[in-house]
C-alpha cells in the first residue's frame, strides 16, 4: 500500500488490550484511566481477520502491543492464528516482560519472532517508583526467558523521562552489552503538543520513512499516533477502514488532542514510533 507521500505501508501495530499489570508514571495518572468496556474490545478472531485483510493489502509485519499484551487472554492463540496468514512475514511484540517466564516458549512455538521489553531503570527503587510497584527482578527473569525461548534479537526500550530523572543510562548501556541485547532510548513525547523525536538506536520517529498503521483495541485503524483521525472497522468494514487511514496518513505527525491518555502502556508511553 502506498500512501500520498509514496511510503510503502507494510507494518501494522495492534493494541490487543488497554489493560496492564503495571502503572507507569508516564502512561497514566495516579488515579488511573477509564478502561474500555470489554464488549468493545475486539475478539481474537476479529483481530486475526483484520490482519488477514491487511496482508491482502500489503501488510507484512505485525507488532502486538497493549496495554500489556500478555494480560490478554488467548494471546498465544492469537499469535498462532496470525502466523498462519499468508503474507505475514514477521510477528513481534512489545511487553513489560513481567509475564514472559510463563509465555516466552509458547509464544515462540506459536510463531512470535522477537520481542521488545520495556525497562526504564536498573535501580530497583527507581524502577518500582516509575512503574508504581513493579519488581525489577521480574523483568530480569523475563529477559532470561526470552533468551531461552529464542525470541531474539531482544530489544530493550527505555523511555527517557521528561522530568529530568537521572536514569543512569550508562548503566543501562553496559547492561545491554553484558546481556547481549540491544537498547533504544525513546524521548518521552507529548501527543497534545505534537512533540516527538527520533529514537536513539532505532528508526522510530523518522516520519519520512514511516511505514505504519495502527489498530486500537476497540477496532479503530489510525494513520498515525500523532493524528486525531481514526476509522472504525465495524462502521466502515476492514478494507475500507484501512484505505481511509492510508489516504489521510500525514506527512509528519502533528497533535492529538483527543489522545492524551489512550490507556496503553505502549501507546501512552509513546513507544509507538519504534521499529
Amino acid at each position: 500500500m502506498l500512501d500520498r507521500y509514496n511510503r510503502n505501508i507494510t507494518y501494522l501495530r495492534i493494541s490487543v488490550t488497554d489493560r496492564c499489570n503495571l502503572r507507569c508514571i508516564y502512561c497514566m495518572p495516579e488515579d488511573g484511566v477509564r478502561l474500555l468496556p470489554k464488549k468493545e474490545i475486539l475478539s481474537l478472531e476479529e483481530i486475526a481477520e483484520v490482519v488477514k485483510v491487511g496482508a491482502e493489502l500489503g501488510i507484512k509485519k505485525v507488532r502486538l502491543t497493549g496495554g500489556e499484551p500478555l494480560v490478554r487472554k488467548g494471546i498465544v492463540n492469537l499469535v498462532e492464528m496470525m502466523s498462519r496468514i499468508e503474507g505475514i512475514e514477521e510477528i513481534t511484540m512489545t511487553t513489560n516482560g513481567v509475564l514472559l517466564p510463563k509465555f516466552a516458549k509458547p509464544l515462540k512455538k506459536a510463531g512470535l519472532k522477537r520481542i521488545n521489553i520495556s525497562l526504564d531503570s536498573l535501580v530497583p527503587g527507581q524502577y518500582e517508583s516509575i512503574t508504581r510497584g513493579g519488581n525489577l527482578q521480574n523483568v530480569f527473569r523475563g529477559i532470561e526467558a526470552a533468551k531461552n525461548a529464542g525470541l531474539t534479537p531482544i530489544k530493550i526500550n527505555v523511555v527517557k523521562l521528561s522530568d529530568g530523572t537521572n536514569q543512569q543510562t550508562d548503566l543501562i548501556k553496559k547492561f545491554s552489552t553484558d546481556e547481549g541485547v540491544q537498547v533504544r532510548f525513546i524521548t518521552q513525547m507529548d501527543l497534545q503538543s505534537g512533540g516527538f523525536s527520533q529514537v536513539e538506536g532505532g528508526d522510530g520517529g523518522n516520519c519520512v520513512i514511516c511505514n505504519r498503521l495502527r489498530l486500537t483495541a476497540n477496532g479503530m485503524i489510525k494513520p498515525c499516533l500523532f493524528s486525531e483521525k481514526e476509522f472504525s472497522i465495524k462502521e466502515h468494514g476492514i478494507e475500507k477502514a484501512f484505505l481511509k487511514a492510508l489516504n489521510v496518513k500525514p506527512k509528519k505527525g502533528a497533535v492529538n488532542q483527543i489522545g492524551s491518555f489512550i490507556t496503553s502502556v505502549d501507546d501512552i508511553a509513546l513507544r509507538l514510533c519504534e521499529s
